[in-house]
């Protein structure tokens, strides 16, 4: 076992490295390029609100999973913009190769079923693979359209991608994105949209998200995680750890509660899980939390808006047995980036491996102790060598 999980951490921090890559579209501000991680957690919220929009064959469990990885490949092959003068095929060879380098970390078996499912995406031939192309053909297009300040060059993308690029199949495959699309363009359209429309403003607050830092660094060290990406990433850990719960859980019902878990901060912001904080600021922390989900989540329809209200305040109660694994792997992976990045937020706030012991580790072990036991060998050298044991 102890073999099977070093492979799988190997992959999750090879993975962090696709915070990196810088894509074309600029995040809903206008203040900077999205990138492919922060990126792929948009999409895979996307699919969780948008899923009346696809066919009843349509397993949205799976499409979530194939938009974590979808671009996982870009971290050797880089992004291309749709409008570049690209040698595609190039692309296409360069990004297989990539995909067998990098699930090749994983465990044989983890790593030939997820390459089977992102070459299911590539491919786009089952229901499921469709359904995520659409929308990872229509969330850059909202993103632009919506933009404070978008790029004229920008826009002209847009335009030309619906009349005439890959994005004019949404009209046949997606057409409440088409139209809609169109019509922030200015065109004229006869369509109902509403039930695409009553959806978009919570999507375009959640982009937020990508703009609230964390006292976590990211792997390279070079500049703060965004709670964005750290959703992506934990998402991950979620998924390939899953097989180490204490119990029986859904797997899918945890994505999606990490997928949620940090909605909040897009009002309420981050606390640093070892900054200090009285009993009267955690409470009042709690309350912005509980206001932030209240808004947050009651920009959607009614029923969407229960449910997901619900499964965040199952992930905050931590009562469940899927919360509980939840919250286990929100606490282990900054672990991982303080040891990848040299220290991080432990040399910010002076942390003691006891005290890592007391504020992770307890946690950690409750939903996976084998998990909590692996992390606890890699970093006790650490501390070791800093005079923090």
């Amino acid at each position: 076992m102890t073999q099977r999980i070093r492979a799988q951490f190997a992959f999750l921090l090879e993975a962090d490295r696709l915070r990196g890559i810088k894509r074309q579209n600029l995040i809903l501000d206008c203040s900077r390029c999205e990138n492919s991680a922060e990126h792929s957690w948009h999409l895979a919220l996307y699919a969780l609100v948008l899923a009346p929009f696809a066919g009843s064959d349509v397993d949205i469990s799976r499409v979530i999973k194939m938009l974590l990885l979808h671009d996982l490949v870009e971290i050797d092959a880089g992004d291309h913009p749709i409008g570049a003068d690209v040698d595609w095929d190039a692309v296409a060879r360069a990004e297989t190769a990539a995909a067998t380098r990098l699930f090749a970390l994983l465990p044989a078996d983890q790593g030939t079923a997820l390459q089977t499912l992102w070459h299911e995406f590539e491919q786009a031939q089952s229901a499921d693979a469709q359904f995520a192309k659409r929308l990872d053909h229509c969330q850059p297009i909202f993103q632009t359209l919506y933009g404070e300040t978008p790029i004229p060059d920008h826009l002209e993308v847009v335009r030309k991608n619906l009349f005439g690029g890959r994005a004019a199949a949404l009209e046949q495959g997606f057409p409440e994105a088409y139209f809609h699309a169109l019509a922030l363009m200015g065109h004229d359209t006869t369509q109902d949209l509403s039930s695409l429309t009553q959806r978009l403003p919570f999507l375009n607050a959640a982009d937020a998200l990508k703009t609230v830092l964390r006292a976590t660094w990211i792997g390279d060290g070079s500049r703060p995680e965004n709670s964005a990406e750290h959703s992506w990433h934990i998402m991950l850990y979620g998924w390939i750890l899953g097989e180490h719960a204490t119990v029986d859980i859904n797997i899918d019902r945890v994505i999606n509660m990490l997928l949620l878990h940090d909605i909040v901060e897009v009002d309420a912001g981050d606390t640093p899980i070892h900054g200090a904080q009285s009993a009267a600021a955690q409470a009042q922390q709690e309350a912005l939390e509980q206001a932030a989900a209240e808004r947050l989540f009651g920009l959607l329809p009614t029923a969407q808006a229960t449910e997901f209200h619900a499964l965040w305040d199952e992930f905050e109660a931590a009562a469940s047995a899927d919360a509980i694994f939840a919250k286990a792997i929100d606490r282990v992976q900054p672990v991982l980036l303080n040891l990848l990045n040299g220290g991080g937020s432990w040399l910010e706030y002076d942390v003691s491996l006891a005290q890592v012991e007391a504020r992770v580790g307890a946690k950690v072990s409750r939903g996976a102790p084998e998990v909590w036991h692996h992390v606890r060998a890699e970093i006790t050298p650490w501390f070791e060598q800093n005079n923090r044991a």
